[in-house]
């Protein structure tokens, strides 16, 4: 990540291929390059990676969560060891999502109004309400580099009116949630305030889309993510949501899916204009012994590979496969060892990293699909 003078606009497109597009990031920590992917470090961290593993993997950006964080160790304790980026060691820029995606779970979430949403703290049962105001006073203390608008994220099996629904609480809170902001930041040079991203929702539903789209392109954020999807809706439906956002929204503004890490809807995206990701596919997969390569899925859990001395990868570089083997990292994980979820999760991610890396110089030269195409047929199931 190249550490320069912030410009006057936030996103810059440098290089197109059709609608696949390379650009420069501009954050009050520095400039990062799009397409870019965010390995997920919930509670400041990842799992079983450590913030030196990510800046050892080239890795400009991880995203947290502001609500987990609060509720231990709290978003003012984090504010005094001087922000989310200092606390875990990360020199990179630092996201944070609003707590909207715990909405998704019983765990969490209770209900909600126009007001904002009660959750249920895990730890000891407390109820939290949590407002639009109050959640981006706690990124702001966090020190997110980039937050996210709390947005009301509604279930894939939720029928149309509970999805009208949450279109509605979402714009209506994503207007207080720039206020807001910008109210807490009015005496912060422009070069240093926090981004906020607008998150449009709608489910699959073509006319709640465009609805979501629309009205918070009204608002004019500093840039947008498509929430709600890669929830088990058929792909096409996802990614005719994609074109849909796109199609509103327009190109001057980065695009981020949330929740996306399949290398096949990554270069899917990409090809749309998407310009920013994160998930926990790479890690949650690599823990059950599913692991990314050059010629698609390896399933290391097989007895194949128990006496294979070969690299997971041949044509990965990353440190696991210069210096383990399959039978080695397999044999780690059958026993559920912690230097086996770190092996196959440092590699998973890594290779998410390069492949997005490698799409930008595919697309610098012209040949993004001939790499798509190679990766949809690495990866045909």
């Amino acid at each position: 990540m190249k550490i320069t003078q912030r410009n006057k606009k936030i996103f810059e497109i440098k290089e197109r291929d059709g609608k696949a597009r390379v650009g420069i990031l501009h954050t009050r920590k520095g400039d990062v390059m799009t397409p870019f992917f965010m390995p997920v470090a919930t509670k400041a961290t990842g799992k079983h990676l450590s913030s030196k593993d990510f800046e050892e993997m080239g890795c400009d950006a991880v995203i947290s969560n502001s609500f987990i964080l609060s509720l231990s160790p709290g978003a003012e304790f984090i504010k005094k060891l001087g922000g989310v980026g200092k606390f875990m060691n990360f020199g990179g820029v630092n996201v944070t999502d609003s707590g909207g995606f715990q909405m998704y779970s019983d765990k969490f979430y209770k209900r909600s109004n126009d007001e904002g949403a009660w959750f249920s703290n895990p730890m000891n049962g407390d109820e939290i309400f949590m407002t639009p105001e109050k959640n981006m006073a706690m990124q702001l203390a966090i020190g997110a580099d980039i937050a996210m608008c709390l947005d009301r994220m509604p279930l894939i099996e939720d029928d149309k009116h509970e999805i009208e629904e949450a279109v509605r609480k979402t714009t209506l809170w994503a207007r207080r949630c720039k206020d807001e902001q910008t109210r807490l930041q009015k005496r912060i040079p422009k070069g240093k305030r926090q981004i906020l991203l607008g998150i449009t929702q709608g489910g699959i539903h073509d006319k709640l889309r465009k609805q979501s789209a629309s009205e918070l392109k009204n608002l004019d954020f500093d840039g947008y993510a498509i929430g709600g999807l890669a929830l088990g809706e058929e792909k096409k439906d996802e990614y005719r949501m994609i074109k849909i956002h796109k199609s509103i929204i327009g190109e001057d503004k980065i695009t981020y899916l949330m929740g996306v890490g399949h290398p096949v809807e990554l270069v899917e995206a990409i090809s749309m204009g998407v310009d920013m990701f994160d998930s926990r596919f790479p890690t949650q997969t690599a823990r059950h012994g599913m692991l990314l390569t050059s010629k698609g899925k390896l399933r290391i859990d097989k007895s194949e590979y128990r006496f294979d001395l070969r690299p997971i990868d041949e044509n990965c570089d990353c440190k696991v496969c210069k210096n383990y083997s399959r039978a080695y990292v397999r044999y780690q994980l059958s026993q559920k060892e912690g230097v086996g979820y770190h092996l196959a999760s440092y590699h998973n991610i890594y290779f998410l990293i390069r492949l997005v890396e490698n799409a930008r110089q595919a697309i610098k030269a012209r040949k993004f699909e001939q790499f798509k195409k190679k990766i949809i047929l690495a990866y045909k199931e």
